[in-house]
């Protein structure tokens, strides 16, 4: 069955363009010019990913990503035409897994929207095939895309779920945010501290809401996983 992707962008041009080369790549494209409708869309087909323009009258990307997240972690990916640093940051700590800037090659979008899925369990790698790690009361089923802390469902994003996989495959190693960043994107890219850091702090607030800090900073360095038997 083809992965649905929801394409949500006022510029009818762009929704065409990135409709016809997700339906080329063998995905079901659905699209949607304004956030109103997005949400409706979103209720209605449950897409498997959603590419979100940020600026767009009545309802902003932003607005719309984080209703999403109430309800769901399907993967997001932001377009914008901004490019500052800043903004990069916010979208992705609203909830967003990956940011992409106008103006942008169609080969480039396909090639994150299959890194994407990848991420996500929508294609299997084959060291995933039988993954399930168990550290203390941390646990983790990569073939499942699930993950939980004393028995409690863990929602991590995408890109959540994949940089705290690198940490329980070496629990008390420190990992740089360079080592992260290619565990979790699996593509030649760039990608800030800044948003490493912005991954990890949403990361880390799920597993404490659920009753777990094994997360550490190593400042100056990376992030490490502790010993996952204690609770707070």
């Amino acid at each position: 069955m083809k992965k649905k992707v929801l394409v949500v962008d006022d510029a009818s041009n762009i929704r065409e363009v990135v409709c016809f080369a997700l339906s080329q790549s063998n995905f079901q494209p659905l699209d949607a010019a304004d956030g109103k409708r997005a949400l409706e869309q979103f209720e209605l087909h449950k897409p498997d990913m959603v590419i979100l323009d940020i600026g767009m009258p009545d309802i902003d990307g932003t607005e719309v990503c984080r209703l999403i997240r109430q309800k769901s972690n399907v993967p997001i990916i932001f377009l914008s035409a901004r490019d500052e640093e800043l903004d990069r940051v916010l979208a992705l700590e609203l909830g967003g897994d990956d940011y992409v800037c106008k103006p942008f090659s169609n080969r480039e979008l396909i090639a994150r929207v299959k890194a994407l899925f990848r991420r996500s369990g929508g294609e299997l790698a084959s060291k995933e095939a039988n993954s399930k790690l168990v550290h203390g009361y941390l646990s983790m089923d990569t073939s499942a895309h699930c993950a939980h802390w004393n028995g409690k469902p863990l929602d991590f994003t995408a890109t959540e779920f994949s940089m705290v996989r690198v940490l329980m495959e070496r629990p008390g190693h420190v990992f740089s945010r360079d080592v992260l960043a290619a565990g979790a994107y699996q593509r030649q890219t760039v990608v800030s501290d800044r948003t490493i850091d912005s991954h990890m702090r949403r990361a880390r607030a799920k597993l404490k809401e659920a009753g777990g800090q094994p997360i550490e900073t190593v400042h100056g360095v990376g992030y490490k996983l502790n010993d996952c038997s204690a609770l707070v």
